[in-house]
């Protein structure tokens, strides 16, 4: 689940270079705005989360994410299964070789290298079956996060959210524009609530 911060990370970086594009701007205009405790930078009120905290708390990424990861491990337990099976027949196979005929050795042979190819082709699909389900996960957790932060930033007038956390490109925030546990909150109530309430879990309570 290594790409579900790579989500919140991608969500997050426009909000960062918007930032960034209006702090150098402004060194070309007569006053320069600065940044005050309550996250206002010119016009451009921002805010933070910590993303690692949020997938910690967020219910529904805990939840899907446990169910992937089960899936994940019945089907390598299946894979695993038919592997050793495999692995038996050609042990077999090796014990017995001196007491067939060419024409059986040949046939078994082509039977083995058949079922070979066979295993790696099923090996192949499962790898891409779950391939496929992380990324409309991922892809899901996205539209999750974004729809959530869109929404609690028109409620509460903030045109920015950024990530903080050591990977980031944001060296300092102070607390007062951390709205981690405000979004931790907000995205389980929407969760619980099947996500048809969501404004009302955008406002600072």
């Amino acid at each position: 689940m290594k790409q579900a911060s790579m989500i919140i990370n991608v969500v997050l970086a426009v909000a960062l270079a918007v930032l960034y594009y209006l702090h150098f701007s402004s060194k070309n205009s007569t006053a320069t705005p600065e940044a005050n405790a309550t996250g206002v930078l010119g016009d451009l009120r921002i805010a933070y989360i910590n993303a690692d905290s949020v997938l910690t708390h967020y219910e529904y990424y805990k939840v899907n994410r446990d169910k992937l990861e089960a899936k994940s491990k019945k089907l390598d337990a299946d894979l695993n299964s038919r592997a050793q099976g495999l692995q038996r027949e050609i042990t077999s196979y090796q014990n017995t070789a001196g007491s067939l005929t060419r024409g059986q050795a040949m046939a078994l042979e082509e039977d083995l290298t058949k079922k070979q190819q066979n295993l790696r082709v099923y090996q192949e699909r499962l790898a891409q079956e779950l391939a496929i389900e992380e990324n409309k996960f991922n892809k899901e957790l996205y539209d999750r996060i974004t729809a959530y932060l869109k929404e609690y930033g028109s409620q509460n007038g903030i045109q920015a959210v950024l990530k903080f956390d050591l990977t980031s490109d944001l060296l300092y925030a102070g607390d007062a524009i951390d709205i981690t546990k405000d979004v931790i909150v907000g995205l389980n109530e929407s969760y619980n609530q099947g996500d048809t309430q969501v404004s009302d879990s955008t406002k600072v309570k």
